[in-house]
């Protein structure tokens, strides 16, 4: 009984593909047309042009230079804004709503005094204390984002005051569409 059982499956699997065969099948799709003529003549059609983008460096560029800076430095141990970072953070407000489709990243630093951790917490306030002004500003903060590099992306090689003063800072870094 358990010989028959497969042979019967089979069967029944043969009869039923046959059966499939039978039926009128829809008739194969015309071929393709040929490909046109090569000519010598030039292709006349001009290379498609991006539409609605912008490279990053352009549009960094272009914030910078509409805002008078990217970047505003704190004093040394502080994520204070001064008087200067209130400035220039004005005018950054003030182009984020003139472009609403464009997002941001501020990006917080330290100089390379002090621990790792500290410096990455530290910066983590920065980049916090300008978001935070921003969005008092109307900068809605669903285009705004916060990261800290601490001492690991100094803007200024050095150890002295002026390198460690150019390097506690935080940067606004603009992006395409949100």
């Amino acid at each position: 009984m358990q010989k028959k059982f497969p042979l019967l499956f089979v069967a029944v699997a043969t009869l039923g593909l046959a059966a499939c065969a039978k039926k009128d099948l829809p008739p194969p799709p015309p071929p393709a047309a040929p490909p046109p003529a090569a000519t010598d003549a030039p292709a006349t059609v001009p290379p498609a042009e991006p539409v609605g983008t912008t490279s990053f460096d352009s549009l960094q560029e272009e914030f910078s230079q509409a805002v008078g800076s990217d970047t505003v430095l704190f004093a040394f141990d502080s994520y204070a804004i001064d008087e200067t970072a209130r400035q220039t953070l004005g005018n950054q407000a003030e182009w984020l709503q003139r472009y609403p489709g464009i997002r941001a990243t501020i990006e917080g630093h330290a100089d390379e005094r002090g621990t790792r951790e500290y410096n990455l917490a530290l910066g983590e306030r920065r980049a916090n204390a300008a978001k935070n002004f921003l969005a008092a500003q109307g900068v809605n903060t669903g285009r705004l984002s916060v990261i800290s590099y601490g001492k690991e992306r100094p803007a200024v090689e050095g150890s002295n005051e002026e390198a460690w003063a150019q390097n506690r800072r935080a940067k606004t870094v603009v992006s395409g569409n949100k």
